[in-house]
């Protein structure tokens, strides 16, 4: 959120207590996992004895395998922050292996065993293709409190995931730390806002992923130390892993949000743009900000104020000295089809005997995290002096959500938790002291307390979940929205996130891509970056190109510092703002296949915004040669998007598209097939003469950002609105782009409430199929009972040869009127809205 006058702090652990306490807890000496010594099979998996040590092994699916171990004879309790209940204690029989050489089992996906000497714990599949092993001559190891553990990093693999990391897209040959931390800005600064133990790999085609459930500070090494070697480790905490099979990268995906849940489907209005500065005051300027919005027709759902709405920064209060009338504020929003979102930070002012209603209910009622010896925690924050709430107390999180109560009365739509790293600025490394108690009072927990070595990075997790589930009781018919900047694997379950405080340079438009898909990759799929960067002032063709990117990505947020030159979509003049509103109408046009993928979202886990291979792995296959695959993105299965890979050039640079036919989205023209650039190899031993055609180049201009529709793809979109609280006038537009596979989804429900659940949505799955007499659109019945919006749907398949068409509807003897665009070679069919099992047929195909 804001950037803070800051000198950027390593932690040095072994000076705070908790670092003492961690090495009081150690074994007296190493444990190294160097052979089994004994073996009990169960009906899921495995018990092994290496010494001293446990190992149990265990299937939860026949596709993700747990692994539990341990430096003694006792296994640590069997709780998670992370992973579900449901899932965590689920499992699958298994076959046992045993023979002189290894222990094991297998599952109907996977053949795991663990040899005997040297231990080394080796995943197959079941044609014998070796997925994950051990590093040879690294054994897993205990000592000083933490453990570390070594793979086998095979030469041409690839890694991906961990949230948020600035630097390259593939993790592989790096290193990094996963310690929540307020840090900005974020130039190859390591570690970030968020804490995800997570990474999947691609090795050619095939996928795998690993979940280390460790809460304490983590690391993770792709081949950084050891050339040949993923290593990875906590410096306390239980080892407690997850190994998730594909093979593909999608089945890896899913396989993680089954683990650590889903996240929900949100509001309809939430995937409209927003506009947030720190900030819009007085009152009169927040004022000032809608009504330009609504005058300049620029679309919009949501305005946001950040801290210095409050009365001395006090979280939960209103300055009313500039916000006289917060009330009418609220409520003249709603008039103008805006949500107001309230950022409400974690930090609650240690104002004693003050009136201040948080911190008197918060200190009643023994709310607050403790020094050890156990008076209450002061750290220094916005509002001064403040204390924090001990958030993984079920009671606390409860009183915490009852403190939004006045603001979900006057109406505000969606709250803003930041600074919950947690960011305290007088402590060690801008945080907590290491030995802060925390106070474990959770169901699936034994009661205890914790130090803050461990609580640190779920903090900003439990204090969303504090906020989420707060929101369901306040308003239990509504969808909260909340968003948060720090958080923890299964953080997608209670809302939002955005990549922190960012900056207004180039080379952060392209972190943003990277980082957003990163965290999708990571179970986190509602995320973006704040548009224009936060910190500085962006240049105008900076501003106009990420409001261009942004378009596309699921959280579509404007949001700056104070002292930072304008980013408003009308700032730098007229010609900038209607090159960016341009692209901001697109993105609501396009609503309805950003609600059919948050709903594809909210019932599989995958992201919408998703890296290229998540939907074709085989560009990692053996001599590919896909260019870009670092800085292009898929939105959805369908749209792929294809930004200079150097916005700041003007250079040309050529576009590498994913096998299988493309169109642009902008002309509806058809690409030629597009030849692979030849590999090193195949241009040295050309024949002289031979020539290589080369693949499509594009020329960089400044309103226009290359969009391509895979073909095979039914793209719905609707007319122009300016807010989602509009109905669309007109009929709803399914995009035909004839392929392989052709399908497109259609999703609605109210957009803000839960009936969905009981039955009230609208789901419809449309298929197409082209040959060379013409092309069948089949409408599917639909599910649900809720009304569409449409009576009319027009139908528009690129790639049709000409005017001459005839269209009928099954069922019907009279053909439906057809109207040709010639520029764009695109046939449009007008036809009544279709709820049955119905189809399209266009025939005349032929005649090109």
């Amino acid at each position: 959120m804001r950037l803070l006058p800051r000198l950027f702090c390593f932690l040095i652990f072994a000076t705070t207590l908790a670092g003492v306490f961690a090495l009081a807890q150690a074994p007296a000496t190493l444990v190294s996992l160097d052979a089994v010594t004994a073996s009990d099979p169960l009906h899921d998996g495995i018990q092994i004895q290496a010494g001293s040590a446990t190992l149990r092994i265990t299937a939860l699916r026949a596709d993700i395998i747990r692994v539990r171990i341990s430096p003694d004879t006792t296994l640590p309790e069997d709780a998670s922050w992370a992973v579900l209940s449901d899932a965590r204690t689920k499992s699958v029989d298994v076959q046992p292996i045993q023979d002189s050489a290894a222990v094991g089992f297998r599952t109907s996906a996977l053949d795991v065993r663990v040899e005997r000497n040297p231990l080394r714990l080796v995943i197959r599949d079941l044609s014998g293709n070796v997925i994950s092993e051990d590093a040879i001559g690294r054994p897993t190891k205990f000592q000083l409190g933490g453990f570390s553990i070594y793979k086998q990093m095979p030469a041409a693999e690839h890694y991906f995931g961990l949230g948020d990391k600035t630097g390259q897209f593939d993790r592989r040959e790096q290193a990094y730390t996963l310690w929540n931390t307020d840090v900005g800005p974020q130039e190859s600064v390591d570690p970030l806002y968020k804490a995800i133990p997570f990474f999947l790999a691609m090795n050619g085609a095939q996928s795998y992923g690993i979940f280390l459930d460790n809460t304490w500070r983590t690391w993770f090494d792709f081949g950084k130390q050891f050339r040949d070697a993923i290593a990875f480790g906590s410096e306390g905490g239980p080892l407690d892993y997850y190994f998730i099979y594909g093979p593909t990268p999608k089945q890896v995906v899913e396989g993680y949000s089954y683990l650590t849940g889903k996240p929900p489907l949100p509001p309809l209005w939430s995937l409209g743009f927003q506009q947030s500065h720190y900030t819009y005051t007085p009152e009169s300027k927040l004022r000032e900000i809608a009504t330009r919005l609504r005058n300049d027709r620029i679309p919009s759902d949501a305005v946001y104020l950040d801290i210095d709405y409050q009365d001395r920064n006090r979280p939960f209060t209103v300055d009313n000295k500039t916000f006289p009338n917060f009330p009418s504020l609220v409520s003249d929003l709603k008039k103008q089809h805006f949500h107001l979102v309230n950022i409400t930070d974690l930090h609650i002012a240690h104002a004693v005997n003050q009136g201040y209603m948080p911190y008197d209910t918060g200190h009643a009622g023994d709310h607050f995290v403790k020094n050890p010896d156990g008076s209450e925690f002061v750290g220094v924050v916005w509002p001064g002096p403040a204390v924090f709430p001990d958030f993984t107390r079920a009671q606390t999180r409860e009183w915490w959500g009852n403190l939004y109560k006045e603001f979900v009365k006057e109406g505000v739509a969606g709250f803003w938790n930041d600074m919950n790293e947690p960011s305290v600025f007088n402590g060690p490394g801008k945080t907590m002291p290491l030995n802060t108690v925390h106070r474990i009072e959770e169901p699936g927990f034994a009661t205890r307390t914790a130090t803050h070595s461990e609580i640190h990075n779920i903090v900003g997790l439990e204090n969303a979940r504090g906020t989420f589930e707060g929101l369901l009781k306040l308003r239990p018919d509504e969808r909260p929205f909340v968003i948060t900047r720090a958080t923890y694997a299964g953080g997608q379950r209670f809302g939002f996130t955005w990549t922190g405080d960012n900056s207004a340079t180039w080379n952060h438009l392209r972190l943003a891509t990277q980082m957003v898909l990163n965290l999708g990759l990571s179970g986190i799929s509602f995320v973006g970056a704040d548009v224009g960067g936060f910190n500085g002032t962006p240049s105008s063709e900076l501003l106009t190109r990420w409001v261009e990117l942004a378009a596309f990505s699921p959280f579509f947020r404007d949001h700056y510092d104070k002292g930072a030159g304008p980013h408003e979509v009308w700032a730098n003049g007229p010609e900038q703002e209607a090159i960016r509103r341009r692209y901001i109408e697109t993105r609501y046009k396009l609503l309805p296949y950003f609600y059919a993928l948050a709903d594809e979202t909210s019932r599989t886990g995958l992201p919408m915004m998703r890296p290229v291979f998540l939907e074709f792995p085989e560009i990692f296959a053996p001599n590919a040669n896909f260019d870009h695959w670092d800085t292009e993105f898929l939105l959805g299965p369908s749209l792929l998007v294809a930004p200079s890979p150097f916005g700041e050039k003007l250079d040309d640079y050529y576009l590498a598209f994913p096998a299988g036919a493309w169109f642009d989205f902008w002309t509806g023209e058809k690409m030629p097939p597009q030849p692979t650039v030849p590999t090193l190899t195949e241009s040295l031993t050309a024949k002289s003469g031979t020539k290589y055609q080369e693949p499509r180049k594009i020329h960089p201009k400044l309103d226009m950002l290359p969009v391509y529709v895979r073909g095979g793809t039914v793209l719905p979109m609707q007319p122009l609105i300016q807010s989602t609280d509009e109905t669309p006038g007109g009929p709803l537009e399914l995009r035909v782009y004839p392929g392989d596979h052709c399908i497109g989804s259609l999703y609605l429900d109210d957009g803000h409430t839960f009936a969905y659940q009981q039955g009230k949505y609208l789901r419809q799955t449309i298929n197409c199929e082209a040959d060379s007499n013409g092309v069948r659109v089949k409408f599917h019945a639909r599910d649900g009972s809720y009304p569409a919006w449409w009576k009319i749907i027009e139908i528009v398949v690129f790639d049709w040869p000409s005017a001459h068409a005839e269209a009928k509807v099954s069922g019907s003897a009279y053909p439906l009127k057809t109207t040709y665009d010639l520029k764009q070679h695109a046939l449009h069919v007008t036809l009544a809205d279709q709820a049955g099992e119905t189809e399209l047929s266009i025939k005349g195909r032929s005649a090109r």
